[in-house]
């Protein structure tokens, strides 16, 4: 477990890198300023994976950060206020760009696991991903009239 955890904080830390260097040349939050939001994000995740490996059950441990995330923001748990005010200085789409980044990697790394899903799974990937683009263009298109803009 001791390697698991070494291969988290170094994945997680090499994510956080990358994540606060996109927030700066994304969005020109300064690096020093985005830290302690960072830190508190990695720490968050590593409580969950840690949670995930410890307590029984086949709960993922995404379902663990989120809860934890959750619980660490609520207004009456003590230093909170802080929480919520340092991570909102990470941006949301420059967290994105590493894991998806990580994401294609993994998936490019095992082409044969990919290759046994079959050509149905590519069917389904192309329509879940042309249904969720026309969805969100029909949804802004609608909005953007609705408002006026447009």
């Amino acid at each position: 477990m001791l390697k698991n955890i070494q291969e988290w904080i170094l994945l997680l830390g090499i994510f956080g890198v990358v994540a606060l260097l996109g927030n700066w040349i994304g969005y020109d939050v300064v690096v020093v300023g985005a830290i302690p939001g960072m830190l508190i994000l990695i720490g968050i995740c590593l409580i969950g994976l840690l949670l995930g490996e410890i307590i029984p059950g086949s709960i993922p441990s995404i379902a663990y950060v989120a809860i934890v995330g959750v619980i660490l923001s609520m207004p009456w748990m003590p230093g909170s206020e802080y929480i919520v005010s340092a991570t909102n200085e990470v941006n949301l789409l420059a967290l994105t760009t590493p894991i998806l980044a990580y994401a294609g990697i993994a998936i490019g790394r095992s082409w044969t696991d990919f290759v046994k899903l079959g050509w149905k799974s590519i069917v389904v990937a192309v329509c879940v991903m042309v249904g969720t683009f026309l969805g969100s263009a029909l949804i802004a298109e609608a909005i953007l009239r609705f408002q006026g803009i447009i």
